[in-house]
């Protein structure tokens, strides 16, 4: 029998950023019991309150700070994944951000591209929460991640998204994966039949929702 599912909304939140409906069929990620389909990347507060993404990834092009990281673990309804730098920002000031992190309230750290492998090791021996990596190429240094004890892989490869998620299960069926899914119910099924578990999910950005609404404003006088 098919259960039904009661829905409960407000006149005042039903303008918000939805994940793509195709994210339901993955098998999600299980993390201290909390289970997650759809991962919002953004750092924009506004975005993460009104959203029906399971959790958000918050990396920017900065170096990580930990009063943007308490900001946006106060401002969240949902469990966040804080940068934790990688590359410029690395070795012990990364380990540091990362124990802050825990402490603050954030479900997982996500660490960039150049990152060591001596640097997951490290995270894993002080952190009682998910260490991600991202991964960009094929040619990354997957084997040695997975020894030095990564949890979970961000794939975000663009075209070559599908080809990166397919080397990691062929050395790993138990490593979780989240992936750029991009924005067609296609490309996200590619993406679940080569093995992800999880997609990221890039939202408009503010302006260019409030581009949407200003222009029904004008249509309306």
């Amino acid at each position: 029998m098919k259960r039904n599912i009661p829905v409960f909304g407000s006149k005042l939140r039903n303008n918000i950023v939805t994940v793509p409906e195709a994210i339901a069929q993955y098998s999600g990620i299980r993390v201290f019991g909390q289970s997650i389909k759809s991962f919002l990347f953004s750092t924009d507060v506004a975005i993460i309150r009104n959203t029906n993404a399971n959790a958000i990834i918050a990396v920017y092009p900065f170096t990580p700070q930990p009063v943007i990281s308490n900001a946006l673990i106060l401002a969240a309804d949902k469990p966040i994944f804080c940068g934790v730098g990688g590359g410029i920002t690395t070795g012990v000031r990364s380990l540091e951000l990362a124990i802050h992190a825990e402490f603050q309230g954030a479900l997982g750290v996500v660490l960039n591209k150049p990152t060591p492998n001596n640097l997951i090791s490290m995270l894993k021996n002080k952190i009682d929460i998910p260490v991600t990596i991202t991964v960009v190429s094929e040619k990354d240094d997957i084997k040695g991640r997975l020894d030095a004890g990564v949890d979970i892989f961000n794939v975000s490869g663009a075209n070559k998204t599908v080809d990166i998620i397919k080397k990691i299960r062929d050395l790993s069926s138990e490593v979780a994966i989240i992936a750029t899914g991009g924005k067609t119910d296609e490309t996200i099924i590619k993406a679940i039949d080569a093995g992800a578990n999880a997609i990221s999910y890039t939202p408009p950005t503010t302006g260019e929702l409030f581009k949407e609404i200003m222009d029904k404003y004008r249509s309306e006088e």
